[in-house]
């Protein structure tokens, strides 16, 4: 399911205006970005966990010459 499905189901589930399922699909991405971007953790109990995870730097190949290179963490 993406964006568009889960504001037709909202749409679908309680009888909201597509604009009003729009507000809160965006509001509730919204709010999950801001956490993970402050270092926080989204936890949905029962469900999933969102989180950010830093990686170290890896060496891995280069797939036009196969010689190795650094992958640095965005």
């Amino acid at each position: 399911m993406n964006r568009f499905g889960l504001i037709q189901a909202l749409k679908a589930a309680d009888g909201r205006s597509r604009t009003e399922a729009e507000s809160v699909v965006n509001l509730l991405f919204n709010t999950i970005i801001d956490a993970l971007m402050e270092g926080g953790r989204v936890e949905i109990r029962g469900r999933r966990s969102i989180f950010v995870k830093e990686y170290q730097s890896d060496t891995g190949p280069n797939p036009k010459t196969g010689e190795p290179f650094r992958i640095t963490p965005e």
